[in-house]
């Protein structure tokens, strides 16, 4: 078995900044180190939106082989475990989309729909909002917002099931009723609708800080799952004024003197907070997405593009070889657990920050996507649209 992708060669430094990084996040991905999980997840819908604007076969042939290592003939997931609940392994799902409308194979039909079952089963909410994991009852966070929403809305649209737009629409604005504080219009990272976690607001039932991924994700999720809901749906408005005020809420924490976002988003002052990358990338993504699709005007491109240029000015080197190597991510973040993760603002400036983790090099890709996009723009050059596709390679 295939043990690495198909490397394609190190770009030269004229080539556009979402070809260079997806040609640099290849060159060090090993499949067999890999896993059916979030962080590849958002990896590989970076090549997939990079394929949507190039038709790069070789781009195409590293998804097909990211799915195919673990995805087997019979439609089986190697790491999916149903019983698990768990709403991570949802994001993946959404590269199998593009392979069944290409080739019509029924495994990846069966493993689609393997994750829609896991969602009707899925524990909630006593107003049907999904819990996060199993293992964390009674708990919505922004994360899984993006881990099962996107998948969810384009499952409904690819397989005629109406009833689950409504249900998108819930998780989106359960979350976002629920984690919304009033005077800043962030977001809480979690929300317990027990009480009963130590990270849990003893009234509010919300987690003590606004985590700048945490919104990302949210953020992401928004903008894509605006791509597969009708234009007719009744709800689809209430959506885009949640990004509307999700978006005013980033713009107004944004850093005056760099254009990034900070770890924790409304302490930028504090000791040991930090200007962090992939929460920085998915905010340059959903807003530069937002401004293309026309759910804000364009007098937030320059928010976009000064976070972007803040990501490349501060956050990316060059190595000898011509990789493009992304620093100033955090490795990881979450709630509960063991050992346990208290949500406190210490908690979150001393986890890991790392250099090239799938977290912020597959938001990278997706913000450099959008940047191009309105530079083409901008130029009076004819962009394709998110239905273009490349020619699909013979398979």
């Amino acid at each position: 078995m295939q043990q690495s992708v198909d490397r394609h060669p190190i770009k030269p430094a004229d080539s556009p900044w979402s070809q260079r990084m997806a040609a640099s996040a290849l060159a060090r991905y090993s499949l067999s180190d890999g896993e059916w999980g979030y962080r590849d997840g958002l990896l590989f819908f970076g090549i997939l939106r990079l394929w949507d604007k190039t038709g790069d076969k070789l781009l195409w042939r590293n998804l097909a082989s990211y799915v195919d290592r673990h995805v087997d003939p019979s439609g089986t997931i190697d790491n999916h475990n149903a019983e698990q609940y768990n709403l991570d392994q949802i994001n993946p799902g959404k590269l199998l989309f593009p392979l069944y409308r290409a080739t019509g194979r029924e495994q990846y039909r069966k493993a689609i729909w393997s994750l829609r079952d896991q969602l009707r089963e899925h524990p909630r909410t006593h107003e049907g909002g999904f819990w996060h994991k199993q293992v964390y009852p009674s708990q919505m966070w922004l994360d899984g917002i993006y881990m099962a929403s996107p998948f969810f809305a384009e499952f409904a649209a690819t397989f005629d099931e109406p009833a689950a737009y409504d249900d998108v629409v819930l998780q989106v604005t359960a979350i976002e009723r629920h984690t919304r504080e009033p005077r800043s219009g962030l977001l809480y990272h979690a929300w317990d609708e027990s009480r009963r976690q130590r990270w849990a607001h003893p009234v509010t039932g919300c987690s003590p800080h606004f985590w700048s991924r945490g919104m990302g994700w949210f953020a992401m999720a928004l903008v894509d799952v605006l791509d597969h809901l009708p234009q007719d749906l009744p709800a689809r408005g209430e959506l885009v004024a949640i990004l509307e005020r999700t978006a005013s809420a980033v713009g107004r924490v944004q850093d005056k003197t760099t254009g990034l976002w900070w770890q924790v988003l409304d302490q930028a002052d504090r000791p040991g907070n930090y200007l962090e990358a992939s929460g920085s990338c998915m905010f340059v993504y959903s807003i530069g997405k937002a401004v293309r699709k026309g759910y804000l005007d364009e007098s937030w491109l320059p928010v976009a593009a000064r976070g972007f240029k803040g990501v490349v000015d501060h956050l990316v080197t060059v190595s000898e070889r011509g990789t493009v190597e992304l620093n100033g991510i955090c490795a990881s973040a979450g709630l509960g657990g063991e050992p346990y993760r208290d949500g406190s603002y210490e908690y979150y400036v001393g986890e890991r920050v790392a250099t090239n983790d799938l977290h912020g090099t597959g938001a990278f890709i997706l913000a450099a996507l959008e940047m191009e996009s309105a530079a083409l723009h901008a130029s009076g050059v004819q962009h394709p649209s998110d239905a273009a596709r490349g020619a699909v390679p013979a398979s």
